[in-house]
């Protein structure tokens, strides 16, 4: 009997590749990961052309445009890779009967609410980059019944550029950062995302839906700081600022924690606490 192919596009961002990681510990399934190099998901001939080659079980969309503060400016761009592409790979799913998951943000929110957030709560962007995955997540909704949204926040990793990397090099360079306090979420390690979503993909059973996904608790990026100042122990000074101190052409939602109940419940997730899966992560580019 032929193992299920789960076709990973984006496979070189930070969760395409901490998939790649976590591939050889899921025996069951065989893999294709396809850089945007490999598989441009804009280019709907070679998007057609990928599927009528392998025939996927799952096609996981770890593509996207994800400069938040270029998008401002490039909007064509920002909605072509984050909405209309979606789109696309989602109908193309669904004639090749592949079940789609497709990963989206916090950001599709405007960051006012006073408690977690949960899947249905009103969805207001207050960047293109977030109304850019919101049109996605319609889009995918809509072309495809078999799709799995996941939204997630605050994703960092050992590879690519993020949040975690930035801090530890600015910690080595400098005396002192300054490091917003007022922006609340929780932050996600791609790793533990990943496998989880390869959970999914192993599932008896794949329930189509949207869901919310990160580490637990409830910080701010100034209590982030702190603790990957405090894991590498540096001497360096972290102060907190307000946003309007650090501003930035595209605006941050100030509350994006994300209530997990409904992944948790429908698919037995069991979330690591985001402090723990920081020290690992941090352990793994130390290389302890």
């Amino acid at each position: 009997m032929s193992k299920p192919i789960v076709l990973v596009t984006g496979a070189n961002g930070q969760l395409g590749q901490e998939i790649q990681a976590a591939s050889p510990f899921y025996p069951g399934l065989e893999f294709i990961f396809l850089s945007r190099s490999d598989l441009a998901i804009t280019d709907q001939a070679k998007v057609r052309a990928a599927f009528e080659k392998s025939h996927p079980s799952f096609c996981i969309n770890c593509a996207a445009y994800t400069a938040v503060d270029k998008a401002e400016s490039d909007k064509e761009t920002a909605f072509g890779v984050n909405a209309e592409a979606v789109g696309y790979l989602a109908a193309v799913c669904r004639l090749f009967n592949t079940k789609f998951i497709h990963i989206s943000t916090d950001y599709v929110f405007d960051g006012n609410s006073p408690s977690a957030l949960k899947e249905d709560d009103p969805k207001a962007p207050i960047n293109v980059y977030g109304a850019s995955k919101l049109k996605g997540e319609e889009l995918a909704m809509k072309e495809n019944g078999q799709t799995v949204i996941i939204r997630t926040s605050w994703v960092y990793s050992s590879f690519g550029n993020n949040f975690v990397k930035t801090m530890m090099k600015l910690m080595r360079e400098r005396e002192s950062i300054n490091v917003v306090n007022d922006q609340i979420g929780s932050p996600t390690y791609a790793y533990d995302l990943a496998k989880d979503i390869l959970n999914i993909a192993s599932s008896r059973e794949f329930v189509p839906g949207i869901y919310h996904y990160s580490n637990d608790g409830e910080i701010s990026w100034y209590d982030f700081a702190v603790a990957i100042k405090q894991a590498i122990e540096s001497n360096c000074k972290v102060y907190p600022i307000p946003s309007s101190k650090y501003p930035t052409p595209a605006k941050r939602p100030h509350y994006s924690l994300l209530d997990k109940t409904k992944i948790c419940a429908t698919y037995h997730v069991q979330l690591k606490e985001w402090k723990e899966s920081l020290l690992l992560c941090i352990s793994k580019m130390q290389g302890l």
